[in-house]
């Protein structure tokens, strides 16, 4: 069974964390890991950084640039993986565009997420109908998940689609904005947390985008499996460093 699906046997709430890979130092990527899993999240997305990442905020984006700048590449990311199931166990998702994929060979890249022990992927520009019409049965053969992302203005019919064709979670974003922190949630976002819980999809929903403490997290997770937190645990990785991780976990559990 996939680990992904594995995180979500039971009823507790997940706690995701996102961070991008190389940053603050080249060779945090690991050390990052292993704190997190002894921290206690669920699941962590490790991200691939990119020149142009579109749907990423000024955090995340000056986290990808610095990353970037370390000399961190898709070679040297599945270099620094290349052993890491040998201390970790969580679920393991690469979040990256299709671009670097592009570059690397599609096949090529599925293959080392293979060997390395990746559960899956998450590519914000990989058009659902292009993945599920070329893509689908690849990722497949090398046993990887791919997971889409929703907003409010996603039609009920798309959400459907992308249902049907999605494994491990949904990706709901929480606003039509790019990523980045905010305190609380407001009547629009707490509605539309609720009318995709009455939809009862298949797969189960992460909330991702604007999580930043414990009143955000109880929120999103109201009406889903749970949180996934990213500019928040970088703005803090930058602040508090790699020691101090297990502090912001706290915050969340």
């Amino acid at each position: 069974m996939n680990r992904i699906d594995q995180s979500f046997q039971g009823d507790q709430k997940l706690l995701s964390i996102y961070f991008s890979a190389g940053h603050p130092e080249l060779e945090d990527t690991v050390p990052i890991l292993q704190a997190l899993q002894d921290s206690g999240v669920d699941m962590v997305e490790i991200g691939l950084p990119f020149s142009d990442p579109l749907a990423d905020g000024p955090t995340i984006q000056e986290s990808s640039t610095q990353a970037l700048r370390n000399g961190m590449s898709t070679e040297k990311l599945f270099d620094q993986l290349q052993n890491i199931r040998e201390s970790i166990h969580l679920p393991l998702v690469l979040m990256g565009y299709f671009n670097p994929m592009l570059q690397f060979g599609i096949e090529r890249f599925c293959q080392k997420c293979q060997a390395i022990g990746i559960d899956g992927l998450i590519i914000p520009d990989l058009p659902v109908e292009l993945y599920h019409q070329q893509y689908k049965s690849l990722f497949d053969q090398y046993n990887l998940y791919n997971m889409f992302l929703i907003t409010p203005q996603t039609s009920e019919e798309r959400i459907r689609y992308i249902d049907k064709v999605s494994s491990g979670f949904i990706y709901m974003v929480s606003s039509a904005s790019v990523t980045g922190a905010k305190n609380t949630f407001g009547k629009a976002q707490e509605n539309y947390f609720k009318r995709i819980g009455k939809m009862q999809l298949k797969t189960p929903q992460l909330v991702g985008f604007g999580i930043s403490n414990s009143e955000t997290f109880q929120a999103a997770t109201r009406y889903s499996r749970g949180a996934i937190i990213g500019s928040a645990f970088i703005k803090f990785l930058e602040q508090k460093g790699v020691n101090s991780i297990s502090d912001f976990v706290k915050n969340f559990r």
